[in-house]
């Protein structure tokens, strides 16, 4: 199921404007930019959004715009969005928030901002919390300090989803966290927890301190400290650190709605909270290596994690719900899908010369397992020899092996309408039978096996040296 995640806080505007600097002024000792390029982007709150979006989560958003032309953009943008806008306040007289970015070679040179940093109207404030329904997984808290998120509005919504158990998860501004208080989790960084706290972050003691502090002075159950290129730290009980995965880092915007977002969503789908900032990680790494606010796909993510080689074959293994959403961005981008299926009981050389043809067929491979119940349908009470998840791991550790997905049913039909391969690929002995699956995928195509190198034949040989061993 997808996360059912609301998110409260300021929507601006990231304008950036894209150009080249080849000269300096004779008016005064300052850089032309020749502007080449122009971008708009949903940001602050709206980046949340995108990122959410991105990862395949359902999203509301409850928050305050002017009755502007910033404001009719960014409302228009959400429409495009399909999200709900009926927690969106239109309050006369207030400039919505607008961000432009001069950007040359990669770098920004100045930024200039439009906007009001005073607290919503009361009229406005009663809108939004007499508007939430509080029926979410998870709700995230994007405090830019532009007057969205008051110190009344965000004790009472924090207040509210504590009694209806709706865990919330915050990024914060400001030097008093007092209205904070009694939030799920806050994901301040490293400058803005020394605002906080007073304490100077030097090194770990200096970073403990500051931490438990913070989770202590404002009840909060957990506390994230993000360390830009050290990674994060966690406190819940203990303190752990999380070191960063970043490659090439071109622009840090944004990238702390990323871990924001992702947090949330990863929690919202049963991760734990290591389990969750570790995903996050990974995350922050593919947007800080785009210019601008970015998002990153699960597809994307899960690319990055096998670029560092840091993963665990237990990550490739897919339910039926998220290889969906990946296969939707392996589509966006233009790569061939390539599906197969079967036990892979006891693996062998011919499985694995098998999945590599299969591979070389297309960009992706994705293989359909039965599952220990489907095993014993089609083979017998005795069958399988290694249970599912074994046979799942040991096929996602394979390189040519991109995904597994465990599937209970006597075929995987049910599972190849959800990916809709672009090429189907069955062994050589199902070269005149008619294929499960051929009319959903764009081509069948079919592998022979190596004479002699089936599972069956490996029980025998075991069976009969274990017969000699009891003579």
């Amino acid at each position: 199921m997808k996360p059912n995640i609301l998110v409260i806080g300021d929507l601006m505007i990231d304008h950036y404007l894209f150009g080249k600097v080849e000269r300096i002024s004779p008016e005064a000792p300052v850089q032309v930019v020749e502007i080449e390029k122009e971008k708009m982007l949903l940001g602050g709150a709206g980046n949340v959004i995108n990122n959410l979006l991105a990862l395949g989560a359902k999203v509301n958003v409850a928050s305050v715009i002017g009755d502007d032309e910033n404001g009719k953009w960014i409302k228009n943008r959400l429409i495009d969005k399909n999200i709900n806008l009926d927690i969106l306040v239109i309050q006369e007289q207030r400039y919505s928030s607008k961000k432009t970015r001069i950007i040359s070679s990669n770098q920004q040179i100045i930024r200039f901002d439009k906007e009001s940093k005073n607290d919503i109207s009361k009229e406005s404030e009663e809108k939004i919390f007499s508007s939430i329904s509080y029926d979410y997984d998870l709700i995230l808290l994007s405090d830019y300090a532009k007057g969205v998120l008051t110190n009344s509005l965000t004790r009472k919504i924090i207040s509210y989803a504590s009694i209806k158990n709706i865990p919330i998860f915050i990024d914060p501004k400001g030097s008093d966290y007092s209205k904070y208080l009694g939030a799920t989790l806050i994901t301040p960084n490293k400058k803005e927890a020394e605002i906080a706290t007073g304490i100077k972050i030097k090194d770990d003691e200096s970073l403990k301190k500051a931490g438990f502090l913070l989770k202590e002075k404002y009840d909060l159950k957990s506390v994230i400290i993000t360390l830009s290129e050290n990674g994060m730290a966690i406190f819940e009980n203990e303190m752990s650190k999380i070191p960063t995965v970043a490659k090439e880092v071109y622009d840090v915007t944004g990238a702390g709605d990323t871990v924001l977002s992702v947090l949330g969503y990863a929690v919202a789908k049963g991760k734990n909270l290591k389990e969750a900032v570790r995903f996050a990680n990974y995350a922050a790494g593919v947007v800080v290596g785009k210019v601008g606010s970015a998002t990153a796909t699960i597809n994307e993510i899960e690319e990055y994690k096998k670029s560092l080689h840091q993963e665990n074959s237990e990550d490739f293994i897919k339910d039926f719900e998220s290889i969906k959403t990946l296969v939707n961005t392996i589509k966006q981008k233009g790569q061939t899908i390539v599906f197969t299926n079967g036990c892979f009981d006891i693996l062998h050389l011919g499985h694995v010369k098998y999945l590599e043809s299969a591979k070389n067929m297309g960009d992706i491979l994705i293989v359909g397992l039965n599952s220990d119940t489907s095993v014993k349908k089609l083979k017998g009470e005795k069958r399988p020899i290694n249970p599912q998840y074994d046979r799942a791991y040991l096929l996602a550790a394979l390189e040519c092996v991109d995904y597994v997905v465990i599937f209970n049913e006597e075929t995987p039909y049910e599972l190849i309408k959800i990916i809709q391969p672009d090429i189907l690929v069955k062994g050589g002995d199902y070269r005149y039978q008619n294929v499960v699956g051929s009319d959903i995928a764009k081509e069948v195509r079919f592998v022979d096996f190596i004479d002699g190198k089936s599972t069956t034949n490996i029980i025998k040989k075991i069976g009969k040296q274990n017969d000699t061993n009891d003579k």
